[in-house]
C-alpha cells in the first residue's frame, strides 16, 4: 500500500479506521526528510496490513503543534488509536523495520492492563 496524505480533518478518521497507523511528519525543505521518503515508502509497500501516513508540516501547522512536533523527521506509530512509539530523525530502513514489528507485537491489552494502576 502507498502512503496516504492525511491533514488535520482526516487525522482522527484515520486512527479510528485503522489498527496500525505509522504518521511521518516531514517538510518539502528539510534534507533528512527527503533522505527518509524513500524508506518510509518501501517499507509501506512492505506492509500492506499497515497504514502509512504522512503529514506536510508546512501544510498542517496546527496538526504539527497539536502533536508537539518540535523537528522533523518525526515518526510516530498508533496502534488501537494509542500513540505507541514517537521519536525525531530519519531511521534507516533496518530501525524502520524494528519498530514496525514492535508495534505489530504490541500486546495492547497487556499494555493497558499496566497502565491502569498508574493511572488509577
Amino acid at each position: 500500500m502507498a502512503t496516504i496524505d492525511i491533514t488535520e480533518k482526516s487525522f482522527a478518521q484515520t486512527l479510528e479506521s485503522n489498527e496500525i497507523v505509522f504518521v511521518d511528519f516531514w517538510a518539502a525543505w528539510c534534507g533528512p526528510c527527503r533522505m527518509f521518503a524513500p524508506t518510509y515508502g518501501k517499507a509501506a509497500e512492505r506492509h500492506p496490513d499497515i497504514t502509512f501516513a504522512k503529514v506536510d508540516t508546512e501544510a498542517e501547522q496546527a496538526l504539527a503543534a497539536a502533536a508537539s512536533i518540535t523537528s522533523i523527521p518525526t515518526l510516530m506509530a498508533f496502534k488501537d488509536k494509542t500513540l505507541v512509539f514517537s521519536q525525531p530523525g530519519a531511521l534507516n530502513a533496518t530501525g524502520l523495520e524494528e519498530v514496525i514489528q514492535a508495534v505489530k507485537n504490541l500486546d495492547m491489552n497487556e499494555l493497558r492492563a499496566q497502565a491502569g494502576p498508574q493511572n488509577a
